[in-house]
């Protein structure tokens, strides 16, 4: 690569800073030049009250770091996959992939209470109304209330006694070396984790194609294979932050499984598909499996 320099974006927060790390710990291996990591504040972090939903949606967390890739003041963009929006910006590619990490669901009670032994009327902290409604189908005897920030504020509010429990990735906890804080643990069955829940993801210009050669050598296969499927399902119901989808595949030798759930808007209806398909279809099982969910609710998840 002819640059003397390559300039990483990334959020501002403790959680995104260590993703850009590892990013930068991978392109290290195969280019020997100087690395920076440059924060940037995105309108998603400047807010941490209101829904996402109500301040515009996923891409309050990538529009800021998107603009100044598109005006060169970056090279590439770190970003959660799952907190990007379904649809890709015009000029650039979000196409490789750190290897995922845990796609798992986390409880964090006070008390070190499991879920099932929460009394009724607990608070649960959630800024999900997938994993909201999720919850809600085990024990409706529960109370769900918003809760925004990064991880740190969110277990400061829990110990503060602003909830009794609250939900987060578990990859985040991972990263963070919070695993001491984990009351439960539930398996991808249990609850089936939003697409790209635990992908680190690398963005870049389209028309970069030095960038792309170097970050092929970088991403991994498997994890871009389930990345795609999982995104496929989002764009045919056009998702977004509002939208209760969940959407979880792994691959199994030569196949791919795929399992998505659907909410109506006030979590009344649930609407669930699986299948398996070979590998090389992989994408167009995300998009069957998107437009069965579409057919199936009638728009009923739509806000």
């Amino acid at each position: 690569m002819k640059r003397d320099k390559f300039i990483i974006g990334s959020r501002g927060s403790k959680l995104a800073l260590i993703y850009a790390e590892n990013v930068k710990a991978k392109l290290k291996e195969v280019f020997s030049k100087d690395i920076e990591i440059k924060k940037i504040v995105t309108s998603g972090d400047e807010n941490q009250k209101d829904r996402l939903s109500n301040l515009g949606g996923k891409g309050l967390f990538s529009k800021k770091i998107e603009y100044e890739l598109l005006e060169y003041k970056i090279d590439i963009a770190v970003h959660a996959l799952k907190d990007m929006p379904s649809i890709e910006t015009d000029g650039l590619i979000t196409n490789f992939f750190l290897k995922r990490n845990s796609p798992n669901e986390i409880l964090i009670s006070n008390g070190n209470i499991k879920f099932n032994d929460l009394k009724p009327n607990s608070v649960i902290g959630t800024s999900s109304y997938r994993r909201e409604y999720q919850l809600k189908n085990k024990r409706s005897d529960l109370i769900y209330k918003l809760i925004r920030g990064n991880v740190d504020t969110r277990i400061k509010k829990l110990e503060e006694g602003n909830y009794d429990a609250i939900i987060l990735s578990k990859a985040g906890i991972n990263a963070l070396d919070l695993i001491n804080k984990i009351t439960e643990e539930f398996s991808t069955d249990e609850l089936i984790p939003c697409a790209g829940q635990g992908i680190i993801a690398i963005q870049c210009r389209d028309n970069d194609i030095e960038t792309k050669e170097l970050l092929e050598s970088v991403n991994d296969n498997e994890t871009r294979i389930i990345a795609n499927t999982e995104r496929e399902v989002l764009k045919i119901l056009e998702g977004d932050c509002d939208t209760a989808i969940g959407a979880f595949s792994n691959i199994d030798g030569n196949n791919i499984n795929l399992v998505a759930e659907l909410f109506s808007v006030d979590g009344k209806q649930r609407y669930f598909i699986k299948d398996t398909k070979n590998i090389d279809l992989a994408k167009e099982l995300g998009w069957e499996i998107g437009e069965a969910l579409k057919l199936k609710s009638e728009g009923s998840y739509k806000r």
